[in-house]
Order: C-alpha cells, then sequence, then structure tokens
C-alpha cells in the first residue's frame, strides 16, 4: 500500500456504507450509541450543577466571591471529570468497560459544542435561531450514533468488510471498493468513522482526505437560474435563453395509498403504551416495520433523484443562480407543507454549494431573498406590484411579453449572473439603490432582534445568572446579492 502524502488539491469527502451485522455485532452498535447518550446526559448533568447551586446561594444572600465556582465544559476538562467519576458514579459503575473509549468521547465531544454553541447564541456570536440550553438525551427518542477516530479504522482488502475498534470486522451490504482503491492507491487517508441507526439499519461512515482533481463543466461560461417549485421541481433557464424543466417525482405522494394500508394495520394491533407499561405485541412490530420500510424507501427515492438532478446541472454550467429561499417559513402554510417537505428546496441547494466548490470550483450565486424574480419582467424589467401565487402565466402589461411565471422568474435569476460580474444595474446588483414597494412589501423582517421578555428561563420562569439578557444589537441589511 502507498504511503499517503497530503498535497494540495486534497479534500475532505465522507463515504457510507450499509452494514449487515450479526445479532452480537447489533447489541455492541447499540451499547456503544448507548454509552454515548450516557457520557452526554453526564455532561450536561454534571455542568449545569454548578449552575443551580450558585443560583440557590445567591438567593441566601451569600457574596459573590464566595460562591460555587463555575464548572468549565471544554473538552478537556469534561474528559478529566469524566475519567475521575466513572469509575464510583452509579449510572457507569460496573458496566463502562464494555465500550471503547471512543463511545464516551463522543459524548463529552457533543455536550461541550452543545455548551458553545449556547453560550455564543446568548452573546450574540452565532447566526440563526436562538439555542436554547443543552438538554438531556431521551433514550426512547435519540439517533443511535458514535463515531471513532483512534484505533483500528480500516476498509478491509476483501472489500465487503469493515474494522472498527472494540466491535472487529462487520461485513458491510454493499463493496467498499470507492474508497478502498483511493486507500490503496495512497489517494486517501482515512480520518474517522461514525457509525448509526438510520431508516432501520446500520450505516458506517468514513470521513476521509481525498485528493480529488477538479473536473471540468461542459459549458463553463453559460449561467442558469434555477427556480425551484412544486408542480415542477425545477425550471432552469441558461443565459442562451434555452429553458428546460425538470418534473416532481412526488415519491410521497405515490406511496401514500401504500401508507395508508399499512398504518390502518398497524393501529389495529395491540401497540406499546407508555401510561400503563404495555409492551406492542409481535404482530404490531411486524405491521410496524413493513410501515417504516415504506417511508425508508420514499426517502431513498428523493435523496437518489436529488443527486442526480445536482449532480447534472452542475457539472454542466459554470454559474448557478438559486434562490435564498425561506423554506422554514414557506413549512408554516398547512395547505403546501407537505409538498414542499417532499420535494426538498433546502436539500438541493445544500447540494448545488458542496459540489459545485469542491468537485468544479464554479461559481453558485444566491439571490436575495427579496428580489422580486417572478414579479419582474424578463423582457424589459418592468416589476409588479402584485402577482398572486394562483396566476402561473405571467402577462407584462409594458412589453406585452406572456410567459410562463417559473420560466419567467429562471430567466431573471440567470441575468442575475451578468449583473454580478458587471454591475449593469439589474435589479438584484450590490450597487443598486433598494426601491421601497407599496406598503412596505420589501422587507417583513425586524430590523433589529426582539429582547427576550423577563422570566421566559427555566425553572418556572425564574432566569439563571448566565442568562442574563445582552443588548440588542441592529441587524445590518441584507446585501442584494451573495457571492458563495
Amino acid at each position: 500500500m502507498k504511503k499517503f502524502r497530503p498535497q494540495p488539491g486534497f479534500v475532505v469527502q465522507a463515504f457510507g456504507f450499509a452494514l449487515d451485522p450479526n445479532a452480537a455485532q447489533e447489541a455492541a452498535l447499540r451499547s456503544h450509541c448507548g454509552a454515548a447518550r450516557a457520557a452526554y446526559n453526564w455532561a450536561v448533568a454534571w455542568v449545569e450543577a454548578s449552575w443551580w447551586q450558585r443560583r440557590a446561594e445567591e438567593s441566601y444572600g451569600i457574596a459573590e466571591e464566595a460562591l460555587t465556582q463555575w464548572r468549565p465544559w471544554s473538552l478537556p476538562s469534561l474528559r478529566k471529570a469524566f475519567n475521575a467519576a466513572k469509575r464510583t458514579d452509579p449510572g457507569f459503575a460496573g458496566w463502562w468497560e464494555e465500550n471503547s473509549k471512543e463511545a464516551y468521547s463522543t459524548g463529552l465531544t457533543n455536550a461541550s459544542a452543545a455548551f458553545d454553541n449556547y453560550t455564543k447564541s446568548k452573546r450574540g456570536q452565532r447566526k440563526g435561531k436562538q439555542v436554547g440550553m443543552p438538554r438531556f438525551k431521551s433514550k426512547r427518542k435519540a439517533r443511535l450514533s458514535c463515531r471513532f477516530t483512534t484505533g483500528t479504522i480500516r476498509a478491509d482488502v476483501d472489500g465487503r468488510h469493515v474494522t472498527l475498534p472494540r466491535l472487529g470486522t462487520i461485513r458491510t451490504h454493499e463493496p467498499t471498493v470507492k474508497l478502498l482503491q483511493r486507500v490503496q492507491d495512497g489517494t486517501a487517508r482515512i480520518l474517522s468513522a461514525t457509525v448509526r441507526h438510520e431508516r432501520g439499519r446500520w450505516f458506517v461512515a468514513f470521513q476521509a482526505e481525498v485528493k480529488r482533481d477538479l473536473e471540468r463543466v461542459a459549458r463553463p461560461d453559460v449561467a442558469v437560474g434555477i427556480d425551484l417549485g412544486i408542480k415542477t421541481l425545477a425550471v432552469m433557464a441558461d443565459s442562451t435563453g434555452e429553458i428546460r424543466t425538470a418534473p416532481n417525482p412526488n415519491h410521497y405522494d405515490r406511496a401514500r395509498k401504500q401508507l395508508r394500508r399499512t398504518s390502518r394495520t398497524v393501529s389495529r394491533r395491540r401497540g406499546p403504551d407508555r401510561r400503563t407499561g404495555q409492551k406492542p405485541s409481535r404482530r404490531w412490530e411486524k405491521a410496524n416495520a413493513r410501515r417504516n420500510k415504506v417511508h425508508h424507501r420514499v426517502a431513498d427515492l428523493r435523496e437518489d433523484a436529488l443527486h442526480k438532478l445536482t449532480t447534472a446541472v452542475a457539472a454542466e454550467y459554470g454559474t448557478i443562480v438559486v434562490e435564498d429561499l425561506n423554506v422554514a417559513g414557506m413549512l408554516r402554510n398547512r395547505r403546501l407543507a407537505r409538498h414542499i417537505a417532499d420535494a426538498g428546496f433546502g436539500e438541493i441547494r445544500r447540494q448545488l454549494t458542496y459540489k459545485t466548490r469542491q468537485r468544479h470550483a464554479t461559481r453558485i450565486i444566491a439571490a436575495d431573498r427579496w428580489y422580486p424574480s417572478s414579479k419582474t419582467c424578463s423582457g424589459c424589467g418592468t416589476v409588479k406590484a402584485k402577482l398572486p401565487l394562483h396566476v402561473r402565466t405571467y402577462q407584462c402589461d409594458v412589453c406585452h411579453l406572456v410567459i410562463d411565471r417559473d420560466a419567467n422568474a429562471a430567466l431573471n435569476l440567470a441575468a442575475l449572473a451578468a449583473a454580478a460580474a458587471t454591475g449593469t444595474g439589474v435589479a438584484g446588483d450590490q450597487d443598486t439603490p433598494q426601491v421601497s414597494k407599496p406598503r412596505g412589501a420589501d422587507r417583513r423582517t425586524r430590523a433589529s432582534r426582539p429582547r427576550r421578555k423577563a422570566g421566559t428561563g427555566r425553572a418556572g420562569g425564574a432566569t439563571l445568572p448566565h442568562q442574563r439578557q445582552t443588548e440588542t444589537r441592529d441587524r445590518p441589511q441584507a446585501e442584494p446579492l451573495t457571492l458563495w
């Protein structure tokens, strides 16, 4: 086997394989994932114990310098404290040696990251929705997962087995040739392995550093605008004027009849009841497995279709323009939520982002969320004040252009690529001043983050010392165009 030598052009890539463990190996996998969950819960309880102790001492009027010291949540501190407590703690004594140290390290790492995200969110240093305090993971709901970073981690030379620390050699459901060949050629090095239980079976994902040569796209000088929808999954219009469509497979809608039938069967069996402690019958377990199999097949079909679409688009165009859709807000529409979730708008953008960056080194542009791609005429640039969603044909009152609504939006998105490169003043350019729309329809979000009301913390409205409110910071105005 050739020695791995890191060189320019290496990227971190994941290689996933389905596993076929026997009964003993599956029990060991579940034990490792359970150990990771137990270590996470221990770390959360250990850190928060000092928080609640300080709060109780403050209620008695104890001075600040005499309060209990804060317990650190950095990973080295958690590991040191866990190693000192694992032999005497009732939750670990007697069984902690049955699993690899990597299982407990997984839980402690996740706990440290959770506390970091919480503190950064409280200080305003983390983007997105405000993160709450870390909570305990339920044995019934927690996702089974465990990560290995040290020890024997490899894909065996036979191409049908993998070897993991303490778990030994496990057979894979599919060949591991795509990773094994790179490792044997010296163009890849395995960094870690993560096992997880998902969609009714076990998977292993190897994180590897891989030498990847950039692939030249078929049309590097052509830009394409992609308008996502429900009836038609994607309408693609390029800078040459060519318009293509990708139909929506509607995998979930096609499986709804079968899901109704299997769900009816499950409802007629004796299922589990947590209130009375009733255990499910064997017939219920079999019926539930058949229903879950339908859900898993729908998810697999959706994932395969989205990968084929994004791979084809990323391999053809030099510039791709997508919309910055508020998918979470769109899912609040109870009439369209099922169709939007089935389409996978967010997954399409995520796949296009990493495929353009790592495989082709091409450009992807995210249009501003408030850019009126559907209301703007692709012929003369006139912007309509209103365009209801049920109107599927765009008719311009100035140049009398009649075109499909989605095709018009895709053409406008494709024009943004030229506007970003030349600064022609097309709506969406960074240098173009924003013109207010009637009744303020161009901005619907607040310019600043609202201050949280007092008494919204844990413990019946009490706010912990570390939960003191920070000053409200004004959010900067969103740029009309974002280059990735």
